[in-house]
């Protein structure tokens, strides 16, 4: 996507992140194969047909209840068919969410130059709590992480952007130099209602044309355009100045 330089470097300043706010499924991590396993095997479990795990681009993004809602057939996504789905899919997922999960090429490095550069690093993601933070640990243990933080219950989830007002108050980060990077529609909406930058990344689950769709400050199709934003060697949108 062509953009002009941030507002910021037009007025002779240059626009450095000090906070990046990733999500994690589609965009730090690819763990398409082990959502869809899951899901497949609740559905099998009670009755259900399964779907080819392509298809779970599209299901996953807004937390588990909603997976599994959009994975029942039509007809069938009650309240009740939803709980007996939850009820397979926990203990089945716990056991197997890192049987063939794996960071995105790229990523690791990208985590450990940020780091490197001293700019707050923390993870946002509408997967249940304890998953995020389990994968997070099991897959990046040595990134300092300034917050992880997964669906809650009492927590509305994203696009809703209480998780990002939550990180920000933890850090104390600036608003107007946090960049907010994602792999789907409701990534890039979470940070328009967030009032930060965003970064649509197009190595995830969901297409091009979807986060373009936003009009996002950034788009990046590989890890290490992430760091040239972040450290100023890219243009992008105007940023906000707040």
């Amino acid at each position: 996507m062509s953009a002009r330089p941030p507002a910021s470097a037009r007025a002779g300043k240059i626009f450095r992140a000090n906070l990046i706010i990733f999500d994690l499924d589609g965009t730090l991590l690819n763990t398409i194969d082990d959502l869809a396993s899951s899901a497949n095997h609740a559905l099998r479990a009670n009755g259900f047909p399964a779907h080819p795990t392509e298809a779970y681009r599209w299901f996953v993004g807004s937390g588990v209840s909603k997976l599994l809602e959009r994975a029942l057939p039509e007809g069938e996504k009650t309240e009740e068919n939803i709980l007996r789905l939850r009820a397979a899919f926990f203990p089945y997922y716990r056991e197997h969410d890192t049987e063939h999960s794996t960071p995105y090429p790229g990523i690791p490095a990208l985590l450990k130059l940020l780091q490197r550069q001293n700019i707050a690093m923390a993870v946002a993601s509408n997967k249940y709590h304890a998953a995020t933070c389990k994968l997070v640990a099991h897959y990046f243990p040595h990134v300092r992480f300034a917050s992880v933080l997964g669906q809650r219950e009492g927590v509305a989830p994203k696009p809703d952007p209480a998780i990002v007002y939550e990180i920000l108050a933890a850090t104390s980060a600036c608003r107007g130099r946090t960049l907010y990077v994602g792999d789907s529609d409701v990534d890039i909406q979470t940070a328009i209602n967030s009032g930060v930058a965003a970064c649509g990344v197009t190595w995830g689950f969901r297409p091009r044309t979807e986060l373009e769709a936003l009009h996002p400050a950034y788009m990046a199709d590989r890890p290490e355009e992430i760091a040239d934003i972040a450290l100023a060697k890219r243009a992008g949108s105007p940023l906000s100045e707040l």
